[in-house]
């Protein structure tokens, strides 16, 4: 089970990324340590199957939920998460399966059922408590940055950030690609202000106007990243936001983010 969760190819680009364990005590050292590989199997079932930590099937995992989610919290703090979404958007640009010329944004709502931090109430769900997904796509929908703010946040406040939180990306010669050349959005994101901002940064603005009759044709070029959407739709955990701490349900969303890249690398052999 811990193979089909946890793949080899997956878990050679973690093993490297993880930080040292503690060292064991000499006298009285306890338990013995859950392998990290067992860890990381217990984590991605969670984010797969939707369930709660503590109904994690130990016997077939290896592990307990609790085990495995403290194990989310310390890879968390450790920032093994980005650093792995940016092995493999560089992985991605060396094999030629990243454009990111022309990239998309877009938000989508989610509910939050036990609050915490980044919740607010949703102006699309009769103000419920929610929170919001943002992400940045290349042109075949392969997510770049990915961030999470409670659920009366404006689309637009985060278009800075998210272009921001673009890692360097290598892989090819010359600079390492940060940002794009064109930036496709729907109304949502249609401030001058805004646009402004994304000139002096060298990017070319692609919003629809408001009040503008449908039929632009950036359907043709926004679709993806509604497509992503749908990707991170397929990891239930994402589907409703449980965790009351942010930073873990950001841990998981960009661990998805690198699930997704890693699925289209192996496209690419």
């Amino acid at each position: 089970m811990t193979d089909d969760l946890v793949p080899d190819d997956l878990w050679e680009r973690v093993k490297p990324l993880l930080p040292a364990p503690p060292a064991r005590r000499h006298r009285s050292p306890g338990r013995v340590r859950t392998p990290d590989r067992v860890a990381l199997a217990g984590i991605v079932y969670v984010l797969r199957k939707g369930v709660a930590w503590r109904d994690v099937p130990a016997m077939l995992i290896g592990c307990s939920g609790v085990t495995s989610w403290r194990r989310l919290r310390d890879w968390t703090q450790a920032g093994v998460w980005p650093r792995l979404h940016q092995v493999l958007l560089t992985e991605l640009r060396t094999a030629g399966k990243l454009e990111t010329d022309d990239c998309a944004i877009d938000g989508s709502h989610i509910r939050a059922l036990k609050g915490g931090r980044d919740v607010g109430p949703s102006p699309v769900d009769r103000a419920r408590p929610g929170s919001k997904h943002h992400v940045i796509v290349d042109r075949h929908g392969t997510p770049l940055a990915v961030s999470l703010t409670g659920g009366n946040r404006h689309d637009v406040t985060e278009l800075i950030p998210l272009l921001d939180a673009i890692p360097p990306i290598p892989g090819l010669r010359g600079r390492p690609r940060s940002r794009p050349k064109r930036l496709f959005a729907d109304r949502g994101y249609d401030f001058d202000k805004y646009r402004r901002l994304l000139w002096k940064r060298g990017i070319k603005p692609v919003i629809a106007r408001r009040g503008a009759p449908h039929g632009s044709g950036l359907g043709r070029t926004r679709w993806v990243v509604e497509r992503t959407f749908a990707w991170f739709h397929q990891f239930k955990r994402l589907r409703i936001r449980y965790e009351r701490r942010a930073d873990l349900h950001q841990g998981l969303l960009e661990l998805a983010c690198s699930i997704i890249c890693l699925r289209r690398l192996r496209k690419a052999f």
